[in-house]
């Protein structure tokens, strides 16, 4: 005949079912403390110890941009306004960009009259990159190069694509995550256009 005992725990009685479920409820703690913690280390300031400013919202200022632009023009957000602007952060290696790039050149295009201006930031990426993607998809307006990460840390940038829509008195109205459809544009640029 066969010992067909269940095991008992320390404290002899019961089985070591409870056991197993403490072990499994850590091992699920474990493991979302280790995601919460690479989130945030992922998505921490450039320099370590600085810290991002809480000021990217919508319906407040949006955070300065000074830069040098891919031609080695001085450019800044501030210089912009009186004018509906829309920030878009790109790379030349971002495919969702690449499917972008027309779209925006159009419609900097059909809203010139009035007075559209779009600033691109490149980040992660290169200046010659960046200068032979605006020659192949036709983008006539400045793109600054953000070679430490700052300004796309400022402005809490998640991927690219990614868009703000900021209107004629400097104030930010939408954000855009991921790829602008020509729907998308046009509903944020109402946003923006007003007198």
């Amino acid at each position: 005949m066969t010992d067909q005992r269940v095991p008992l725990s320390p404290t002899g009685g019961t089985p070591n079912r409870p056991d197993r479920r403490i072990a499994v409820l850590l091992a699920v703690a474990l493991a979302t403390t280790g995601l919460v913690v690479g989130f945030v280390w992922l998505t921490r300031p450039p320099g370590g110890g600085t810290t991002v400013p809480d000021t990217i919202a919508k319906d407040k200022p949006a955070p300065e941009i000074t830069g040098t632009a891919l031609d080695g023009s001085s450019v800044t957000l501030a210089g912009l306004r009186g004018r509906p602007v829309v920030i878009n952060f790109w790379a030349s290696w971002c495919g969702p960009c690449q499917q972008e790039m027309p779209l925006l050149a159009h419609k900097a295009a059909a809203h010139a009259g009035t007075g559209l201006a779009i600033l691109g930031v490149l980040s992660d990426d290169t200046v010659a990159n960046g200068q032979a993607f605006e020659r192949q998809y036709g983008a006539t307006w400045p793109s600054v190069f953000d070679a430490n990460g700052a300004i796309k840390a400022t402005y809490r940038v998640l991927g690219r694509p990614q868009s703000y829509f900021v209107d004629r008195a400097g104030i930010l109205r939408s954000i855009q995550i991921g790829y602008l459809t020509d729907a998308d544009f046009e509903r944020q640029f109402a946003l923006i256009s007003g007198g």
